[in-house]
């Protein structure tokens, strides 16, 4: 599968030291951030003077960073292809998953690092979150005197670096911005999780318009970075955010992520005093977030200490609607010039007191008619031809109009117009070229036995293990976006009916598909396009669509187990066709 480059890690600077990836090529890629990085300096760090580098001491000894290389595997499974960070003791790659044969991206530090234990516990942790706002952190091993963690690779997310150095976005989008943030790390903060590091570097978009943030909790055991108010730390880090969308400043006197901080001396200036047209609503709410030693935008207005007030605070703001859509200017009608004839120049009758300095062109006087016995004789040849030709075309076409009834009546089939469009054909099996399970949160339950649905056997199929207790797959924090299958059609084809055959009745299960610029979709935001509503399938899963659905990847999801007549829940597939 084709993979294509994107920002999607930030941990790449640490103490102005630039990674070995950014110093031959500046371009991020998907699991790493701008290199040359700067931290802004915030409250929470210059409060501590034994804090450096974004939290983590100095005097801190660690390991040299693993001596591997590319192409080195680990588990058997991930193959390293491209290191994009190497500083601190720990180094960060590009790999390929060649089981799910999918990208994916690789943190990777010695057994014996002081924050490897720590780094293991975040990335559990978040794993368990399950959130598809996050970048999902697929797998934590330790294993060979080394600790890796592998996480999700995202080929069409743009980093929020990028999107800053284009410009100050518009108020709809900041709005977006914010209220996802605020709603995602409130999310996080109710499991217990923080992030420490919310930069731009950390912040994706997609090409539906979603945020994602990658690094929760790693980002920052991979550092050291602790926090005596973490909550009041991330809301602070998203009202920067905002503040940055708003105006393309970094709202503090440092310049960092390719941003110009403020005026020194001049402590936070509002967004609407640094920039004009910016939307008062979020020049506050950015103020509110940013609260330094109570300076706010509206002292009327209480500062946001947690994501959580944050977000309630942008749910109780007017909406922002999108701006309206603009259309090129018509041409303006311009009164045509006419050239002025000699008798309205008033020559006839009358001089003109406007003469004209052209000449005017003289017409040729039109031939004389025919006159002459010649003349008279071609004209009336003329006309008889004309009578003859018409006289002999109305008769064909009466006998052709004739010969339609005939057959007509005779048949008694009424025969297709031009205007009738001949019925489509029935659809047809599309090859499948792969099928894989479906693992949103980064575990699997049987993939080893995901290609029997493709094998045209109804005897061979994919089949989950006994849960005992609840339908929904054991209520396993593992399991809550439930599982399926993924089938790879191998290339973007138009898709018109899917058919499965399901081990058992009474799944609950629905189909989607994946947008046609996809590549290696694997959580549930990946799938817009809805082939099958949820519905509790019977035996089988028909459905044929009115309009077809162009994509690659088709998912059936199943989220919901029939009861297997011994206290516990199993399903599974057998078989899965797509007709296009």
């Amino acid at each position: 599968m084709a993979e294509r480059s994107t920002a999607a890690v930030d941990v790449a600077d640490n103490g102005g030291d630039e990674p070995l990836a950014a110093k031959a090529d500046k371009a991020t890629n998907d699991g790493t951030a701008q290199a040359e990085e700067t931290e802004g300096t915030s409250p929470e760090t210059s409060e501590n003077p034994k804090v450096h580098d974004g939290g983590r001491a100095r005097s801190e000894a660690v390991p040299a960073t693993p001596d591997v290389h590319s192409g080195h595997k680990l588990a058997e499974r991930y193959r390293l292809e491209e290191c994009v960070t190497r500083l601190d003791g720990f180094s960060s790659w590009r790999a390929v998953d060649e089981k799910l044969r999918r990208a994916v991206g690789v943190h990777l530090l010695p057994a014996t690092h002081p924050r490897a234990r720590s780094v293991l516990a975040a990335a559990r942790s978040s794993a368990l979150l399950g959130d598809p706002r996050f970048v999902q952190v697929l797998d934590a091993v330790e294993e060979d005197d080394l600790v890796y963690v592998v996480h999700e690779w995202l080929p069409d997310a743009t980093e929020l670096t990028a999107l800053l150095a284009a410009g100050p976005m518009d108020a709809h989008d900041a709005y977006q911005l914010v209220s996802q943030l605020s709603h995602a790390m409130a999310a996080a903060h109710r499991e217990g999780l923080t992030h420490l590091r919310l930069t731009p570097g950390a912040v994706l978009r997609s090409s539906t318009g979603q945020y994602r943030i990658r690094g929760l909790a790693v980002n920052a055991a991979l550092r050291g970075i602790t926090s005596e108010r973490p909550l009041r730390q991330d809301t602070e880090a998203i009202g920067a955010l905002l503040y940055a969308a708003l105006t393309k400043r970094w709202p503090y006197e440092s310049d960092a992520y390719g941003l110009s901080g403020l005026p020194k001396g001049m402590g936070l200036i509002a967004p609407d005093q640094v920039r004009a047209g910016v939307h008062r609503g979020l020049s506050e709410l950015a103020m509110r977030a940013l609260a330094n030693d109570g300076a706010t935008a509206s002292r009327q207005e209480p500062p946001c200490t947690t994501p959580d007030e944050l977000a309630k605070a942008v749910a109780a703001m007017p909406r922002v609607l999108p701006p309206e859509p603009t259309f090129a200017a018509q041409p303006v009608y311009q009164q045509p010039v006419y050239q002025r004839t000699t008798y309205q120049q008033g020559t006839y009758g009358r001089p003109s007191t406007h003469p004209s300095s052209v000449p005017q062109p003289v017409l040729a006087a039109p031939p004389a008619p025919l006159q002459s016995r010649t003349g008279r004789v071609l004209k009336w040849s003329v006309s008889a031809l004309l009578i003859a030709a018409l006289g002999l075309g109305s008769w064909q076409l009466a006998e052709i109009l004739l010969d339609q009834r005939k057959g007509s009546d005779d048949t008694g089939v009424t025969q297709p117009t031009d205007d009738e469009k001949p019925a489509p054909a029935p659809p047809k099996p599309l090859t499948i070229a792969e099928a894989a399970e479906f693992m949103p949160d980064g575990s699997g339950i049987q993939p080893g036995d995901a290609p029997n649905t493709i094998d045209d056997d109804s005897s061979t199929a994919w089949v989950t293990p006994r849960y005992r207790g609840f339908a929904h797959f054991g209520n396993l924090p593992q399991r809550r976006q439930g599982s399926g299958i993924i089938v790879d059609l191998g290339k973007v084809q138009d898709v018109r009916s899917v058919d499965v055959d399901m081990y058992r009745s009474g799944q609950t299960t629905a189909v989607f598909a994946a947008d046609p610029d996809a590549s290696s979709p694997s959580s549930p935001a990946d799938f817009p396009q809805q082939i099958v509503k949820k519905t509790v399938a019977g035996k089988t899963l028909k459905e044929e669509l009115e309009k077809p659905v162009r994509t690659r990847y088709v998912l059936i999801h199943i989220t919901e187990l029939p009861a297997d007549g011994t206290g516990g829940y199993r399903g599974g597939i057998n078989d899965i066709s797509v007709l296009g």
